[in-house]
């Protein structure tokens, strides 16, 4: 009998009405035979509404402290889903049960707010399983070695869902989304944009890093790591649709590069609004100066993108990289007050109104002249790049942030994705 893992994000569970399709839809794969696991995220907007209660009594972030009630706080909205569905289930004549990440156990570190799985204890879940129970686990959160409610961070119920599916070694993954797949960019910058049927895990992971908010990237990044069929549909088809044409909808993320995917240069354009530019102004150019810099924002947990460091001259250089425009404030505030005494450095500015744009692809390993007619395209839209990132498939730029919606576009159009590929 085949396992299956379920994810159902917050727009799917937005209304008991729309759980109680969740729960049809889940029942129908159940009756066809199949074991099945539900990983549910909160109910729509409820994660922001219960952190904007939290915001309203305490403005400023307290340190660890309140980042750990923070994490109880938002943890309780998958709880309340959770429960919700398994009644749904219930009331279709299933055996059901919920499980919050810390009774399974989800074992995470202690970086609250944006804890990472390392490891999960299987044994209560094949349990019910063996009775014929449906399980409904927690997405978006774990357990500490100090028993603190940990949360994986924004999308973390995806990462959720796919580590369960690893745990469990499940036939396949399906995150079911209000999407119905994975696109070659954003139809609602480029209306003209088409599903992927297909698309390589290395792509999806360079789509998810750079932008795509699809999915989560971590879960990408899980799934590969251990080979976990994954495949991306909408929860808003027909709950009762035929269940063969279910299992085959939507867009399969793949291990195989066939010769189909081959065929495309670039299979799609990714971008990002949240990126925000920090540059550390007359560096004293000598060895150690990066380490100095980003060593300090690591330690701060901040995760860094994209770097450049300018030619030297007279002993001294710029030094620019990319943050998440959230932690934009707090890397300023750490490089003023702690890195720039100890650098010698000149001056620490910020921009935030810039945005990233990037091409993906695996065909672009045996293509020459790609990034070239990238940087041709976005130079015919009189559009400057700021910074420059490359990968085996992919390249990425930093732009003006009022530029991005050209940007994309128009690569769209130059890398013909617009066209229904044969």
């Amino acid at each position: 009998m085949s396992l299956i893992v379920h994810k159902y994000g917050g727009t799917s569970m937005g209304s008991t009405e729309r759980i109680k399709n969740v729960a049809k839809r889940v029942a129908k794969w159940s009756r066809a035979g199949y074991q099945m696991v539900v990983v549910p995220s909160a109910m729509s907007g409820e994660t922001n509404r219960l952190l904007g209660l939290a915001k309203e009594l305490s403005p400023a972030s307290q340190g660890q402290g309140t980042l750990r009630e923070l994490d109880m706080l938002a943890s309780t909205g998958e709880q309340v889903s959770s429960a919700l569905l398994a009644i749904a289930l219930q009331a279709e004549g299933l055996e059901a049960v919920s499980y919050a990440g810390w009774q399974v156990a989800i074992k995470t570190n202690s970086a609250f707010t944006k804890a990472r799985i390392e490891s999960i204890d299987d044994a209560r879940v094949r349990a019910d399983l063996a009775q014929g129970k449906v399980v409904i686990i927690t997405g978006f959160q774990g357990v500490d070695e100090q028993n603190n409610i940990t949360t994986l961070g924004r999308g973390g119920s995806d990462t959720s869902a796919v580590a369960v599916a690893a745990a469990l070694k499940a036939s396949e993954c399906l995150i079911y989304t209000d999407v119905d797949g994975v696109y070659t960019t954003d139809p609602r910058v480029v209306p003209e944009a088409k599903r992927l049927h297909t698309v390589s895990f290395e792509e999806m992971l360079e789509m998810a890093s750079m932008g795509s908010k699809v999915l989560q990237i971590r879960s990408v990044e899980f799934a590969g790591k251990y080979k976990v069929p994954l495949r991306v549909l909408s929860s808003f088809t027909p709950w009762d649709i035929d269940l063969t044409e279910e299992a085959s909808s939507g867009t399969l993320i793949s291990f195989e590069e066939d010769e189909k995917m081959e065929q495309a240069i670039v299979s799609g354009i990714a971008f990002n609004r949240d990126e925000a530019k920090i540059s550390v102004l007359g560096v004293p150019d000598k060895p150690g100066i990066a380490f100095q810099i980003l060593g300090a924002v690591a330690n701060a947990n901040i995760e860094v993108d994209m770097i450049i460091q300018n030619v030297s001259k007279d002993g001294k250089t710029d030094f620019s990289f990319t943050v998440n425009r959230g932690e934009h404030a707090k890397t300023i505030e750490l490089l003023k007050s702690k890195v720039l005494p100890e650098l010698g450095a000149s001056e620490v500015v910020g921009d935030t109104k810039i945005c990233k744009v990037s091409i993906v692809g695996i065909g672009m390993r045996s293509h020459v002249g790609v990034a070239s007619k990238m940087f041709k395209t976005l130079s015919d839209e009189g559009i400057n790049i700021q910074m420059i990132s490359t990968s085996e498939i992919k390249t990425s730029v930093v732009i003006d942030e009022k530029y991005m919606e050209l940007a994309v576009r128009a690569l769209h159009k130059t890398f013909d994705l617009d066209q229904d590929k044969a």
